[in-house]
């Protein structure tokens, strides 16, 4: 897991594509979301800011 973090960092640093970090970490936000959403009882909550 973390040599893939690496390597991301890695490829962003030497490309100078820095503007993938805020869309991979946006992407990662709404994962962690939908995973906790759907185990847990605040999903009620968490569907209805969208």
């Amino acid at each position: 897991m973390f040599e893939l973090i690496a390597d991301f960092w890695d490829f962003v640093i030497s490309r100078k594509k820095l503007l993938l970090v805020p869309v991979f970490l946006v992407l990662l936000l709404l994962g962690i979301l939908l995973l906790i959403s759907q185990s847990s009882a605040l999903a009620p909550f968490i569907y209805s800011l969208f």
